[in-house]
This record gives C-alpha cells, structure tokens and sequence, in this order.
C-alpha cells in the first residue's frame, strides 16, 4: 500500500491508515521521514509517499530483519513487570488504562509526549489492542532550550476549520500549530524586538512554507506585534 501525507498528517493517523507500525514505515520511507533539531521528535513530510512493502532486495529484507530482532532483545523491562511506578532516574512514569482511554489522548492530552514514543516504549504495533487496567510506560517529557524561530500567523480564511487535534480553529484563542512538538503542549513567545510575551497551546500542524518555524492565531499574532508585519522572529520556550 501507498499513501502520500497530506497537510496535518500525524505519524499516529498515518500507521492507522496504511495498517502499519511506525518502525517499519521509518525504515522502509528514509526520504519521507525527518526529525525536530529542536526537540527529536520524528515527522512525516507533506508530500511524500509512503510505502508499506520493501523496495530493496532480499539482502537488505534480511538486515532490516535482524535489526528488528535485536532491538526487540534490547528492550528494558516494563514498569509494570519490576513493580515501580518510575523509572530509574525518573525519566518515566507508568498509567493504568481507564475505559475510555487512548494512546493518543494521554500522549496528547494529559502527558504532553508524543504518541509514537509511547508506543516505542512499550512495544505496541496496534493501538486497538489495548485492555482496560493495562499498565503503560509513559516517557518524560522533553524539555526544550529557548529557541529563535520564524513566526507567521492565520486567521479568518481558516476561522472555523477543524485542526490536527479535531477541534475547530479559533482565530481569536492563544494556539499556535508547528510541525513537530506534540499537540497539547504550551509554550512561551516572546517578541525580543518589544519584549511583549503570551503563552499558547500547540493545536494544529503547520506552517508548510519553507522558513517558516510556527503559525500564530490572529490574537497571538496581534499580541505580540505581528499582525502587520505577517513574519516575524521570536523566542520560543516549551513550559
């Protein structure tokens, strides 16, 4: 199976939609994956095609299969399994599943992590198959340097349309979208040529034009003084 990513894609709708797992899209899709300098986190392209099947040959099949096993055999135990509710170094937590429950809706709405990342860390190739009362390994958030990005913003042509997180955008609320950092997370802006500041939520994928690092709501935007400009540089920190 093929699929080409479309504006807003998440790796999670992405796996869900071809019927794959994320390791094995990875590594058969090098040219369609990247990863955040700013935070690691990995990302589809907009554009790319993904395949589900190999396009090499036996000898490369093989390999990718050893490696696979291997890092199955590398794999630490489950918080579960020794009996901790933390990791060593507390670098993980552990959550017992309620009815109701998601991968995404923790990754997204409570732990503020990728979904992916739980997935990795506690070996799950299909979402679907989690029980109520199942013990997950939650991994601690990463936390980001204070960084200079490229600023744009959106308003009323998108006022109205659903984001990546499926709730309608609203032009006058504090959220931004960006490409990577997991959806739910809040951040810190800051003008540094007015020293005007705002918090916002990351809610929505985005921007898609080259040298742009993130898209502001029109409020945000006139918040901090761009909303003349339209582009603009700023300080960005992860809270």
């Amino acid at each position: 199976m093929e699929y080409t990513v479309q504006r807003g894609d998440t790796i999670a709708h992405v796996t869900k939609v071809m019927g794959s797992d994320w390791r094995k899209l990875k590594e058969l899709n090098p040219q369609a994956v990247g990863r955040s300098s700013l935070n690691g986190n990995w990302f589809v392209r907009e554009g790319a095609t993904l395949s589900d099947q190999p396009k090499t040959d036996f000898a490369a099949t093989l390999k990718q299969a050893n490696t696979q096993k291997l890092d199955s055999q590398k794999a630490p135990q489950t918080a579960a399994a020794t009996g901790t509710n933390e990791a060593k170094g507390s670098e993980e937590s552990t959550h017992t599943l309620k009815a109701g429950e998601t991968v995404w809706g923790l990754a997204t709405k409570k732990y503020h992590v990728h979904p992916e990342d739980i997935m990795r860390l506690n070996n799950i190739t299909d979402p679907r198959s989690l029980q109520i009362g199942q013990t997950l390994r939650i991994p601690k958030p990463q936390a980001l340097e204070k960084a200079e990005v490229v600023a744009s913003w959106y308003g009323q042509y998108h006022h109205g349309r659903p984001m990546a997180n499926g709730e309608p955008f609203d032009m006058h609320g504090p959220t931004i979208a960006h490409k990577e950092i997991p959806l739910g997370t809040r951040v810190l802006l800051k003008n540094p040529a007015t020293g005007e500041q705002a918090t916002a939520t990351v809610t929505d994928r985005g921007p898609y034009i080259k040298g742009r690092d993130v898209d502001l709501s029109y409020q945000l935007a006139q918040q901090l003084s761009l909303d003349k400009q339209g582009v603009g540089n700023l300080i960005m920190q992860v809270l």
